[in-house]
């Protein structure tokens, strides 16, 4: 959508950025009759956001792991909706936070089905609890084979939300012709991908992750290298 970002209670006068606060109502009065100043409307997706996990971390000591597998898959997946990647007109990157929440939502649905872990998964979904919120996931080399489709499936959903939004972002700029095929391009991987719903190489995830980081450096800094690695990266997954 797009929106005025600056704006002015009528009641009390307070001048406030909607970007910053995902609200129209009055942080100083709480009224909720507001004006936007700014003379145009940007694009707006993002609202305020944050992974809160330490709560979840304590209560390992005192509850189940099941039930603190769901609680971690709802905090995570209540980030993912909030979460957007356009801000004030601004093209936001394809952040780890959003990586990292997006897996944890899918582990946590998962074993909170299961009857028991395994030790190799009690220690990955442990890790991932421990540093999801600082955009901190684990290697995949260290990764369970149960795990591979959870991180293949979060990954081609966070691909599929961030290339939706990067067009919503392209068509409203300048945006030359090499840019646009190249976004065409990571499209038709990231629908490849969101059609193996989970099947995905987690190689190929990672590379196409790295694609849309590069050509979103590209889009926002016009940076030559950028596009021409999102190129190669692209190239090499054909």
């Amino acid at each position: 959508m797009k929106v005025r970002g600056t704006r002015e209670c009528k009641n009390c006068g307070t001048q406030w950025s909607y970007y910053e606060t995902g609200s129209v109502a009055c942080p100083n009065c709480e009224s909720m009759q507001s004006v936007g100043l700014d003379e145009n409307r940007m694009q707006h997706t993002d609202s305020p956001a944050t992974l809160e996990l330490a709560e979840i971390r304590d209560a390992l000591d005192r509850e189940p792991a099941r039930e603190v597998a769901n609680r971690a898959a709802d905090e995570a997946g209540e980030y993912v909706r909030k979460r957007g990647f356009i801000s004030g007109g601004e093209l936001l990157p394809l952040d780890d936070t959003y990586l990292a929440a997006n897996e944890l939502r899918h582990a946590g649905q998962l074993f909170s089905r299961s009857m028991r872990m395994t030790d190799d998964e009690e220690i990955y979904f442990f890790s991932l609890l421990r540093g999801a919120d600082e955009g901190e996931r684990p290697d995949a080399r260290d990764l369970p084979e149960s795990i591979y489709e959870v991180r293949g499936l979060a990954d081609a959903e966070s691909l599929k939300e961030y290339h939706g939004e990067m067009g919503e972002w392209a068509r409203e700029h300048d945006v030359d012709r090499e840019g646009r095929n190249t976004l065409e391009t990571l499209g038709e991987h990231v629908r490849r991908a969101q059609a193996l719903e989970g099947g995905v190489d987690i190689d190929t995830a990672e590379a196409l992750v790295s694609a849309a980081r590069d050509l979103a450096r590209y889009f926002d800094e016009d940076d030559m290298d950028a596009l021409a690695s999102s190129r190669d990266t692209l190239s090499r997954l054909a």
